[in-house]
């Protein structure tokens, strides 16, 4: 006899466990024997690694620093699975994981028989699709924001509500794991894709073949952002401006990164950052849409045959990259030293082993956009 269903999605920084992949967010939803949601939980996790394809789970190293790692959660998500009939979409790949984490801590989870969304809507629900986009728009499911482990973990729970007068008996998990004291959920900082910037309207713009020099956006920056402050008739008064420039938004953000730029150039000018200025950049950053890591850290420089390392995911392929780079005159070293110039991070946060070695050396770690500026630099000083 069960307690009800335990439906669950897992995040994670890979697709397979077996290759060193970990779980960075896991939610259940509750739902009672008629189908009815009774409960929910979300939280974190902490791989102690490089989080993966970012761009599509939409996790930051930021917030998954601040979260448990799965050793502080796994007494309260046994507690939240033991009993009840386990759930998911695509069944397998969520329990690989599950399994896996619990297996490092010394606990098995055992399944006897769980339930798959994806096949349950396959069979009575006329999805033609394997998706979870896919069976829910068939049945009528609200989404939510996909890649959200909370947001799939209920659209999966919406699937098996519809096909419960329709399934047979299961067997529940059986699963003791001891809490751990003080053991807390962490939630992500930003929801995943939940605002959009007004800088994508310039999205639908053609870019210049050749990049103006926005002078005159600037001068309207300037006077937008005396208050710290974009109202909406601001936005739509640069936006304008950038329409009227003929500027895409490849151009504009080029923009915005110098301007943030300069303006850590003057906060660093006496060799330190204060608080107050620290706050003052990462407003600007927020507002213009761009990364404030690099204006934080010391202004980085870059010589030829520098050795320069590069860790994670990146939006561009690694190989692209590393041929930038040599065509630089750079070196691309695969491991870090004391003699490495640069780490180029997928996320400037982030945890892998390179990036560790790197913070313990003092060399600076930065982004994709920001080592773009560095090659242009040094293109320009040669």
């Amino acid at each position: 006899m069960s307690n009800g269903y335990a439906v669950v999605d897992v995040e994670t920084t890979g697709l397979s466990p077996g290759q060193h992949h970990r779980v960075i967010e896991v939610a259940v939803v509750h739902l009672d024997a008629s189908g009815h949601r009774t409960d929910e939980w979300c939280t974190l996790v902490n791989p102690r690694r490089d989080l993966g394809a970012q761009r599509v789970h939409g996790i930051s190293a930021a917030d998954a620093r601040r979260a448990p790692e799965f050793a502080g959660v796994a007494g309260e998500l046994a507690a939240r699975l033991s009993g009840r009939v386990l759930v998911a979409h695509n069944l397998s790949f969520d329990l690989r994981f599950l399994q896996a984490e619990f297996a490092r801590l010394g606990h098995e989870l055992s399944v006897p028989a769980g339930l798959c969304t994806m096949n349950l809507a396959s069979r009575y629900l006329g999805a033609s699709s394997r998706s979870l986009a896919a069976c829910c728009e068939v049945a009528g499911v609200p989404m939510g924001t996909a890649h959200s482990a909370l947001h799939d973990a209920r659209a999966s729970a919406g699937l098996l509500a519809r096909c419960l007068d329709r399934i047979g008996h299961a067997e529940p998990v059986q699963l003791t794991v001891p809490r751990t004291v003080n053991a807390f959920a962490v939630q992500r900082s930003h929801a995943h894709g939940a605002e959009e910037h007004f800088l994508s309207k310039l999205v639908r713009l053609l870019p210049r073949v050749e990049t103006a020099s926005g002078d005159e956006y600037l001068d309207v920056l300037d006077r937008a952002l005396v208050d710290r402050h974009l109202s909406h008739d601001e936005q739509e008064e640069l936006l304008e401006v950038a329409r009227a420039l003929d500027l895409g938004l490849p151009q504009v953000m080029e923009l915005h990164r110098g301007y943030l730029a300069a303006l850590a150039d003057a906060a660093w000018e006496d060799g330190r950052v204060t608080a107050d200025e620290e706050a003052d950049l990462r407003l600007v950053a927020s507002l213009l849409g761009v990364e404030v890591a690099g204006a934080l850290r010391r202004p980085v420089r870059l010589s030829p045959g520098d050795p320069v390392v590069f860790t994670g995911e990146m939006r561009e392929g690694r190989d692209v990259w590393e041929s930038r780079a040599q065509s630089a005159g750079l070196t691309v070293k695969a491991g870090v030293t004391k003699k490495t110039a640069v780490v180029i991070a997928a996320d400037p946060d982030s945890m892998s082993g390179k990036a560790d070695k790197a913070r313990s050396y003092g060399i600076p770690i930065v982004s994709e956009d920001l080592f773009a500026g560095l090659l242009g630099q040094l293109a320009g000083s040669a």
